[in-house]
């Protein structure tokens, strides 16, 4: 298996073999919670118009939605997992427009398969990749590297544990919790943003289930018994 790494949307443009589309914090944090929660798939979606005319189509549907990270009117959840977990989405769908993850995985088109991932689900996508046996993942962290270390950090650990390592997440994690940007997330500062939502994204591996997207839809993949390291 050769593992490449990529980025941001020019990333997902040329990702070949398994791509997998890594959004930390917080969309496809915010797709795991939801499909925890029972929602019975995620649609992502490139823009909030889109969203807004998808869920007109389909009833009882919930849109989780922000433009720039910012909070969209009208639209009650943020790409919050924190607002997630407080909305009652059993037998639903959720319709998702993020500014990095939703846009990443409609421009990974020349990608033989396509997952979506954030730490919640690390494990569990390691080892449905590794099941597989493919000759190629490319590993593509949405988020700019110096302003977004998180979505770096997740795409490192999942190369250790394809590669049969033990990851140190707190390692990996620390250029993440030693910015500007985290203290400010931590005190609050973000419209749209409670500080619970970074102790949600930042617990690696908490659901046992890896997020295949295709065509637009995001699913929950049957559980695995992974033998895979664990962080350390």
């Amino acid at each position: 298996m050769r593992i490449r790494h990529a980025g941001g949307q020019a990333g997902a443009r040329t990702a070949q073999g398994v791509a997998v589309i890594i959004d930390v914090l917080r969309a496809f944090t915010v797709s795991a919670y939801a499909l925890d929660g029972g929602a019975k798939q995620c649609l992502l979606v490139s823009t909030v118009e889109q969203a807004w005319e998808l869920s007109a189509q389909i009833p009882g549907s919930v849109i989780s939605a922000e433009v720039d990270g910012l909070p969209v009117a009208g639209i009650e959840i943020s790409n919050s997992p924190t607002q997630i977990r407080q909305a009652d989405l059993r037998g639903r769908t959720l319709i998702q427009r993020s500014s990095a993850g939703t846009q990443g995985t409609a421009l990974a088109i020349a990608a033989d398969r396509v997952y979506a991932a954030s730490l919640v689900v690390a494990s569990a996508t390691a080892w449905a990749i590794a099941n597989s046996n493919p000759t190629l993942v490319t590993l593509v962290a949405m988020g700019d590297p110096d302003g977004h270390p998180e979505d770096r950090a997740c795409a490192l650990y999942l190369e250790q544990l394809l590669e049969g390592c033990t990851p140190n997440l707190v390692q990996l994690l620390d250029p993440l919790r030693t910015s500007d940007r985290y203290r400010g997330l931590v005190a609050g500062e973000m419209p749209g943003f409670p500080p619970t939502d970074l102790d949600l994204a930042l617990l690696a591996d908490r659901f046992d289930f890896a997020m295949p997207v295709s065509h637009g839809r995001l699913r929950r993949e049957p559980p695995r018994s992974p033998d895979l390291p664990s962080a350390v």
